[in-house]
């Protein structure tokens, strides 16, 4: 699955914010993912688990707090599949691995920050890259929005709106740093992108 890994929120709106993220995750339906209503498949392999459990161990061990989730799924229909709970992390510390390492797992850590610039500042630290986004009201963060470099695509949503993923044809596909190590045309005549960088940015209004 591909999801939202880390969130920087404003000090100011981190409570009421963390107590809605858990909300929110508390009702994702999982199970097969070829019913309509099921929001949340299986992990791919057992080595994707015992990441996911590694990593509620450890981020148990340093002082965070598991908010929601945080187990292995058992019983009908779950003994059919490496199912996992969507998991929410606060209190951790900010420079921990869980901010910066690419697991691939339904696992998300929260951590404030007071300004925009350190937010900024926090994205750009992990050495990978995908996709970032930012929800803001503040229309003189827009210009700003291709100023970090966490991914190859970066989108500026309004509420409702979801950060995770691009749009086919339209955003750039393929990661920055160490997520684009594998990019398209490897040994290939298009081999030549390989030493570019590709961006996009979005506004929904």
């Amino acid at each position: 699955m591909l999801g939202c890994s880390r969130v920087y929120a404003s000090r100011e709106l981190r409570d009421r914010f963390v107590e809605m993220l858990v909300e929110k995750t508390k009702k994702i339906k999982i199970g097969n993912p070829l019913e309509r209503d099921v929001w949340m498949g299986p992990l791919i392999n057992e080595a994707a688990v015992k990441t996911y459990e590694a990593a509620i161990a450890q981020a148990r061990k340093d002082g965070g707090r598991v908010l929601v989730g945080g187990r292995r799924m058992t019983g009908e229909p779950f003994d059919h599949g490496y199912f996992v709970e969507p998991t929410v992390i606060d209190g951790l510390p900010k420079d921990h691995p869980l901010f910066s390492d690419e697991l691939f797992v339904p696992i998300v850590v929260v951590a404030d920050v007071l300004t925009f610039d350190e937010a900024i500042g926090l994205a750009n630290r992990t050495p990978y890259g995908l996709t970032a986004g930012i929800f803001s009201e503040d229309e003189r963060e827009n210009p700003e929005l291709l100023r970090p470099d966490p991914g190859g695509c970066h989108l500026r949503e309004p509420p409702g709106r979801a950060t995770t993923g691009a749009w086919p044809g339209i955003n750039s596909f393929g990661g920055w740093k160490a997520s684009g190590s594998t990019g398209k045309g490897t040994g290939g005549p298009h081999y030549l992108q390989q030493f570019f960088r590709e961006q996009s940015q979005v506004r929904v209004r």
